[in-house]
């Protein structure tokens, strides 16, 4: 069935994940040394600091996100305390985050590799031809082109990355594919035989819109665990138990699309 593209409904604007994680607990350690600047007591201000990390954690719409931004700020508290560190060592881990995954690329999907047995069943649905072009878009570390791989041997397989030191780590684990630094956004699929992605549920009516556009007939798009929106998928297979039963999901670009 052809890939259309979704349909657009106005919602409300959110920071990406884990954006208000980040601000919250940075937010929390400034308005600490803003409190202690001025002898506010240490129970006080750990207290006033602790208050505002769980009041920005209530509109988060999960509860586990609630409690990852809630408890992050004394948590880190905790440990910088037991260390004795002073306070502004916690920016470093927002540093080394900011560097190994950009702000740009967190409205795709966290690093979350693909399970090594993950594709195996797909060949028996989908089959290419040898030499077919495949790419991994979003490639992180490069467990989803060693799956690939697995499944497709004869293929020859592509990686986009955005982080650079990622894209370094995965063209280290694959230098059998072609692994570049870039937006996976801008990638242009009309050369692709398949496109592989292993992206976020609020990702995948993006990923159709660009599909229908760039997909030349034929070509396959192939999601890990997340469906397009409103689309007929031509395979929805469930992996083995030991990758966690994903289901994977195949769409074939239609002629007429």
């Amino acid at each position: 069935m052809p890939i259309r593209p979704p349909s657009r409904h106005k919602s409300s604007i959110r920071l990406p994940w884990p954006l208000p994680a980040l601000l919250t607990w940075a937010s929390c350690w400034v308005c600490w040394l803003g409190l202690r600047s001025v002898d506010v007591t240490p129970l006080i201000a750990l207290f006033t600091t602790t208050l505002l990390g769980v009041l920005c954690a209530l509109p988060q719409p999960r509860r586990s996100r609630r409690l990852m931004v809630a408890a992050g700020y004394p948590l880190s508290f905790a440990a910088l305390g037991a260390a004795s560190v002073p306070a502004w060592a916690w920016l470093l881990p927002l540093a080394l985050l900011a560097l190994v995954y950009p702000v740009r690329a967190w409205h795709d999907a966290p690093l979350f590799p693909t399970p090594p047995r993950a594709l195996e069943m797909l060949p028996k649905t989908v089959s290419l031809a040898d030499g077919a072009v495949v790419l991994d878009a979003g490639c992180g570390l490069g467990d989803g082109l060693i799956a690939l791989r697995a499944a497709y041997p004869r293929a020859a397989l592509r990686g986009t990355e955005w982080s650079w030191p990622l894209r370094l780590g995965c063209a280290l684990r694959c230098p059998w594919a072609r692994v570049r630094q870039g937006d996976i956004w801008q990638d242009d699929w009309s050369a692709v035989d398949m496109v592989y992605l292993f992206q976020r549920p609020e990702s995948m009516g993006r990923a159709a819109s660009k599909a229908v556009v760039e997909l030349r007939p034929g070509a396959w798009l192939v999601s890990l665990e997340f469906p397009l929106p409103d689309e007929h998928a031509d395979l929805e297979a469930h992996a083995v138990p030991d990758t966690g039963g994903k289901p994977v999901w195949a769409y074939r670009r239609g002629p007429n699309a």
